[in-house]
């Protein structure tokens, strides 16, 4: 005969702080997925399907699915996208899972933005294919790596362009934004005087058809009336 307490399935209290731990593991789950060409043998569905199964395995909850279908990850502005990262700061998700890396992003530098978002809103990231996961130590070192790499790609980048400039210098060229307009010496001289005068930089500007910033350029003797332009 069954004890009162078995008839009635009065839980007890370790089935109570159970059920108190999976309701607070349970996640909000957002899964994107990305195929760039509909149909050609690539389909979504497959990809929903896989994340779905593996968010049912650890027990969590979608909360949203995310699916850009017939666009290309090097386009950082997709629709689904953005729906997702709009989710993700008002707090709506708690883990964005897909299903391989470049299903989010092609770029390493657009990937490290998004990562770089979800940490600061704190957000787990989880590529399925890769097994990496922003919570675990292997997941933080990687996101580490990304964005030395990252760093590492912006740094050459601004050495090329200031390389490029000194070579253009070298070559003659002048380096910058043209004036609005041409000054003579005459008209340099001009501006010289009237400021001389107590007259305003907004004034002369205005007088002259110019920008305040141009006058103060030609006040300070970094304008070369004979090359019409200013020096940097």
């Amino acid at each position: 005969m069954k004890s009162c307490s078995e008839a009635l399935k009065i839980p007890t209290f370790l089935d109570i702080r159970k059920r108190e731990g999976e309701m607070k593991e349970q996640k909000r789950v957002a899964i994107y997925a990305r195929v760039s060409t509909v149909g050609a043998g690539q389909d979504p569905g497959m990809q929903v399907a896989e994340l779905k199964e593996y968010c049912r395995r650890r027990g969590w909850k979608v909360a949203g699915e995310y699916v850009d279908a017939g666009i290309s990850g090097a386009v950082d502005s997709r629709p689904e996208l953005n729906r997702l990262m709009a989710d993700a700061h008002r707090r709506a998700v708690d883990v964005v899972v897909c299903w391989k890396f470049d299903r989010f992003a092609r770029s390493a530098s657009h990937l490290l933005r998004a990562l770089e978002t979800f940490r600061a809103l704190g957000i787990e990231f989880i590529s399925v294919t890769e097994q990496l996961d922003t919570a675990t130590p292997v997941g933080r070192m990687v996101f580490t790596i990304l964005g030395s790499v990252a760093e590492l790609e912006r740094s050459l980048c601004v050495e090329r362009v200031k390389c490029g400039m000194r070579n253009a210098r070298a070559k003659g060229k002048l380096i910058g934004r043209p004036a609005l307009r041409k000054f003579s010496r005459e008209e340099v001289e001009k501006i010289q005087s009237a400021r001389k005068k107590k007259e305003s930089i907004r004034q002369l500007a205005i007088q002259h058809r110019t920008t305040q910033y141009t006058i103060g350029r030609i006040l300070a003797g970094k304008y070369a009336a004979s090359q019409n332009q200013i020096l940097l």
